[in-house]
């Protein structure tokens, strides 16, 4: 335990985000005594600028796309709804409001010492805190140097434009500027067809505004199995999103006026045409804080951005651990979280804490319609030439899906010919985002297929969609 002056503790966590504060939070239920250092906002980015207020505008986009079908279900509204932004905003904030309150509750709970202001290494296990005010100031709290027997780094990171396109904040935006808006544009080009593109495109478009979504690669969602990038495209087009993979354009002709922005683009061999709209989001990934954290005083790896790190989040400085974006992986909050409660429990000499494993981390995407998995892609397995056995069911098949009137996309099980091994678990469609957790555990646990399937699933319900593809593994499913 650490002993000496109150700046002395076990472990220092610099980066409060969400895989920060979990590091810090399970080491202080480890009987460790824990500062969690920050120069912004308990919480980072998932809570403040990312996760967490996108999802609450999607939820207002879906509610408003769900009330257009109200006379489907026998309900008569007295007239059109009309989107009110400024509230849908109002409300998101409220959300991050509470939500930020709840976090700040848990640090009195577990008696971490909370200290705002910009951290910087000095070693491997002392932090240099140029501390806010009081007020929250920045920088005008003095300083504070904290030591410790070991020091997790979760410093994030930040979105990121492409070359020769500057973001105004107005006309040309990142998602940090959406989501500090209390507007809404009436058309929006959207570069980048990832996570956080498709969701800011299907979120738009069910609020009313037109959308043309623009990929360099060859499909939309491209780290997800290509049946369901596939399906998602179907789908948006559908709807009336103009979709263009493969896009090819030059920064140089992207213009800005009063009216919007003009750019010149096409697919990529064939001709180019000019496309306008009131503003342009770039939504092309995001760059790691490792710059001026002090890494160039400790031996710690960097390539090109991302700390080098074993299984349990060790660097290669003694006592220094990374976690969360900085490390690459998959750059999502609840792998972060459980990164940080990997390095907790390393710290805290727990012999069982088990490695990093990301094939069995599940990702989430939350446009309409929703998309999450778990393990290996098809185009995965086929490149590490594993022999499987595939099945796919629509949501069609499920009757809950039927009776909620939201039945696109489907259900995908990857298993192994050879052993039965559950390889991968793909959901494109309605609660996808929700039900992966049933999969992850599967996972988790290695259960076979079968074994998901032999699992009995409450009917109706949309959980029931896992146990269809699961026995259509093997040819057994009952209801498709």
């Amino acid at each position: 335990m650490a002993v000496g002056s109150s700046n002395d503790f076990d472990l220092v966590v610099l980066g409060a985000g969400t895989g920060g504060y979990a590091a810090a939070f399970r080491a202080a239920q480890l009987g460790l005594k824990v500062a969690l250092v920050d120069e912004d906002k308990l919480g980072g980015t998932c809570l403040h600028r990312g996760c967490i207020p996108t999802k609450a505008l999607l939820e207002s986009a879906a509610f408003n796309e769900r009330l257009r079908h109200a006379g489907d279900f026998g309900l008569r509204l007295a007239g059109d709804t009309t989107v009110d932004y400024a509230q849908v905003a109002k409300r998101r904030d409220q959300v991050v409001n509470r939500m930020w309150k709840g976090v700040q509750s848990l640090v009195r709970k577990y008696g971490v010492t909370w200290i705002q202001g910009r951290g910087r290494l000095e070693g491997g296990t002392k932090v240099r805190v140029l501390q806010a005010a009081d007020d929250g100031t920045p920088g005008a709290g003095g300083e504070r140097v904290l030591n410790a027997t070991d020091v997790i780094l979760a410093t994030g990171s930040r979105v990121k434009s492409l070359p020769g396109i500057e973001p105004d904040g107005t006309r040309i935006v990142t998602s940090d500027d959406v989501l500090r808006m209390d507007t809404m544009p009436r058309s929006v080009i959207i570069i980048g067809a990832g996570a956080v593109g498709v969701e800011f495109a299907s979120m738009y478009h069910d609020l009313g505004a037109q959308v043309q979504l623009l990929e360099y690669l060859p499909a939309v969602v491209p780290l997800e199995d290509r049946d369901v990038s596939k399906e998602l495209e179907r789908s948006f087009t559908r709807r009336g999103i103009k979709v263009m993979t493969s896009a090819r354009f030059d920064a140089a002709s992207v213009t800005v006026d009063e009216s919007g922005v003009r750019m010149t683009v096409g697919p990529e061999g064939k001709d180019a045409t000019g496309i306008t709209a009131e503003m342009l989001l770039v939504a092309t990934g995001r760059a790691t804080n490792v710059e001026d954290v002090g890494l160039e005083t400790t031996s710690v790896e960097v390539d090109r951005g991302i700390v080098k790190v074993d299984g349990h989040m060790r660097t290669k400085e003694p006592h220094l651990y990374a976690i969360g974006d900085i490390v690459g992986g998959l750059m999502l909050a609840h792998t972060a979280a459980h990164e940080g409660i990997i390095a907790a429990h390393t710290i805290a000499g727990d012999p069982d804490v088990h490695p990093m494993d990301y094939v069995k981390q599940p990702r989430a995407t939350y446009s309409r319609p929703e998309i999450a998995s778990v393990g290996l892609t098809e185009q995965q397995c086929e490149e590490r030439g594993l022999p499987t056995k595939i099945a796919r069911v629509p949501f069609q098949a499920v009757g809950k899906a039927i009776i909620g009137g939201e039945y696109e996309g489907f259900a995908k099980i990857i298993g192994h010919r050879g052993t039965d091994e559950t390889l991968g678990i793909h959901l494109i469609g309605p609660h996808a985002t929700d039900l992966i957790a049933e999969a992850s555990l599967a996972l988790s646990l290695e259960a076979t297929p079968w074994e998901i399937g032999a699992a009995t699933h409450a009917h109706p319900t949309y959980s029931e969609i896992l146990a269809e593809t699961a026995m259509a593994v093997d040819g057994r499913s009952i209801n498709f």
